[in-house]
C-alpha cells in the first residue's frame, strides 16, 4: 500500500469525499461529511488514523507493533497504522473499510441504506 493505492481505494467507497480541512498537510476522507480517515501528506514515513471498534483496536495494537493508538485522536476509537510493509496490504485495505463502515453505521438509517450497509 502508498499513499496513491489507499486514496484510490477510499475514492471507489460509495459516497466518500476527500478534503484538507486542517491545510495542506493531511488529507481528510469522509463519508457523507463524516470522517473515517486521515493521512498525512507530508510525514516522513507514511501511514494513515482510522476509527476502530475498541476492542477490536485494542487487539490490533497488541498484535502488531505497526498498530498505535490514534496520533491526535480519541484514542479509544482510533488507531494510527504506520505502513511499513510488516502489514499485508490486504490488511490494511480491510482496516480501511471497516473505518467506512464503523463511520457509515453511525449516518441516519436513510443514509446507510444508501450506501448498502
Amino acid at each position: 500500500m502508498n499513499l496513491e493505492s489507499l486514496r484510490d481505494y477510499c475514492l471507489k467507497l460509495p459516497a466518500v469525499t476527500e478534503e484538507l480541512p486542517f491545510g495542506p498537510d493531511t488529507l481528510v476522507f469522509k463519508v457523507k461529511g463524516k470522517v473515517f480517515l486521515l493521512t498525512s501528506l507530508d510525514a516522513p514515513k507514511f501511514g494513515f488514523n482510522a476509527k476502530c471498534d475498541p476492542e477490536k483496536a485494542v487487539e490490533l495494537r497488541e498484535k502488531y507493533p505497526d498498530v498505535l493508538p490514534g496520533y491526535h485522536m480519541n484514542k479509544k476509537h482510533w488507531n494510527t497504522v504506520n505502513v511499513t510493509g510488516s502489514i499485508p496490504s490486504e490488511l490494511l485495505f480491510e482496516w480501511v473499510r471497516d473505518s467506512y463502515e464503523l463511520v457509515g453505521k453511525s449516518l441516519p438509517k436513510k443514509e446507510q441504506a444508501a450506501l448498502s450497509l
